[in-house]
């Protein structure tokens, strides 16, 4: 979906490895992270997704960076920030998941639909 909906971008911008995260499209000069979404709707989830990608950065030194949700089905591009004190929400949720993780049980398999359409399936059905 990335490379389809915007090729130009492949030169311009950088993909950046943080271990636990791989955003696509990273603009260093402007500091802003491009998070482009197939879906239809604008769902909470991808805010979560780019407030961490956001938080993760400014962990590593890298201040100021903002970030642009762009749907390209809906023609819409919606900017994202990690507001002040956001912060204790993250770390809440990277708690919550070391808790799901470290659980003796694991969590069943959802079987959803919406699965099959996420990019960490594998992790999930492998």
């Amino acid at each position: 979906m990335d490379e389809a909906s915007y090729p130009q971008r492949a030169a311009k911008y950088t993909e950046i490895d943080l271990g636990v995260a791989v955003i696509d499209y990273y603009d260093a000069e402007r500091k802003v992270i491009h998070e482009i979404k197939k879906s239809d709707k604008v769902e909470h989830a991808h805010i979560a997704q780019v407030k961490y990608y956001i938080y993760l950065l400014e962990q590593r030194g890298i201040t100021g960076v903002t970030a642009l949700l762009e749907y390209p089905k809906l023609r819409k591009t919606e900017e994202v920030k990690l507001l002040p004190g956001e912060e204790k929400e993250v770390e809440r949720w990277e708690k919550e998941i070391e808790r799901i993780i470290n659980e003796e049980e694991a969590p069943g398999v959802i079987n959803s639909r919406i699965c099959k359409k996420c990019s960490y399936y594998d992790y999930c059905y492998s």
